[in-house]
């Protein structure tokens, strides 16, 4: 794999972008970074909603029976052919192993028989050039939390393609924890739509659940203990007969969790001096968090961004936008690439 700083071609780029980490098989097809030309989703939900949570084995036979479906519906959509595509760009990690070898597999195949440049994606990357695809004007530097089942980071991005990590999970991620707290109050999976929808209908000062601090590192997340919270009231409600209220509770939880966050991430921006917030990651789609945080920063005079909801779940505009810009400064991948389920951000392989 080569790297260089970034060329601007002066040809329209078109990327085919394939996406297929979790329980989404997409694929779409993106012009020069920020032009989503199509973006087709088969969304899985329905079938692991029956076992209340993403059983990977599933997953992995569901993105082969449905890849190349999706790819020619991407290609149709867009009105260009494989010949017309000028690279194959394809998330390789991290994520659930199974399923992203199915997805890499698909793009080196098509990429080794049109002989085009193959670009891998980190996925966390994709998320947050979601950005750049509704927000023509966004440019690095800024500062972005990427929230999701399985991520909370609070990234500077410093330009295309290089991030610095102020803070991240200690160990339940954002959304994990909203699954399992929706579980717990009986709504079911997927559990961050259930309680943001239920929590319209709470009192989210019903409950004081508690607000984690990282002692070593201030923008670090943790929310283990407030799960642990949300499950000891549960079961202490039910021992001594008392009535639990579905909405507060939800209500309650999502508010800890939105005050955390939002917290963290102003402290960020104060202490950068940023002018520039984005979002980004399944959980950014939650309405209660795009509404705190845009907030927060209307009030600091700091320009907020944020994907829609669709592109802040998993899809493959784009990783095409993040392929795009990994194409530009000359990252080229060999048939040896491989998925890689716990890559890390600005990590290279």
């Amino acid at each position: 794999m080569a790297q260089e700083s970034a060329k601007w071609p002066q040809e329209d780029v078109l990327i085919l972008a394939i996406e297929t980490s979790c329980d989404e098989t997409a694929a779409a097809v993106v012009k020069n970074g920020r032009e989503v030309l199509s973006n087709i989703i088969y969304s899985q939900i329905d079938l692991h909603t029956l076992y209340g949570g993403v059983v990977p084995e599933i997953a992995s036979r569901k993105h082969i029976e449905k890849i190349n479906q999706v790819i020619e519906k991407a290609l149709t959509d867009a009105k260009v052919t494989l010949e017309q595509i000028t690279a194959v760009a394809v998330t390789y990690g991290p994520g659930l192993v199974g399923a992203l070898l199915v997805g890499v597999s698909a793009a080196k195949a098509i990429a080794f028989a049109l002989d085009k440049p193959l670009v891998g994606v980190h996925h966390i990357e994709g998320h947050i050039c979601a950005n750049y695809i509704e927000n023509k004007e966004l440019e690095p530097p800024f500062l972005c939390l990427v929230v999701s089942g399985g991520h909370s980071h609070l990234v500077m991005v410093l330009d295309y393609g290089r991030y610095e990590i102020l803070g991240r999970t200690r160990d339940d991620a954002a959304g994990e924890a909203f699954d399992k707290v929706a579980r717990a109050i009986g709504l079911g999976y997927p559990g961050g739509p259930k309680i943001d929808s239920v929590s319209g209908q709470g009192d989210p000062e019903a409950i004081a659940f508690p607000r984690a601090k990282v002692g070593d590192n201030v923008y670090d997340f943790s929310f283990s203990g407030l799960k642990s919270a949300v499950l000891n009231y549960l079961n202490g409600c039910r021992m001594k007969g008392i009535p639990v209220s579905q909405a507060d509770v939800a209500a309650s939880f999502q508010k800890a969790v939105v005050d955390v966050l939002t917290e963290h991430s102003m402290h960020a921006l104060e202490e950068r001096g940023v002018r520039k917030f984005a979002i980004a990651g399944g959980v950014a789609s939650n309405g209660h968090l795009r509404r705190a945080l845009e907030e927060a920063c209307r009030k600091r005079n700091v320009a907020f961004y944020r994907p829609s909801p669709i592109l802040c779940t998993d899809n493959a505009a784009m990783i095409g936008a993040a392929g795009y810009y990994e194409y530009c400064k000359g990252v080229r991948h060999g048939w040896d690439l491989n998925a890689v389920p716990g890559l890390k951000l600005g990590e290279r392989i």
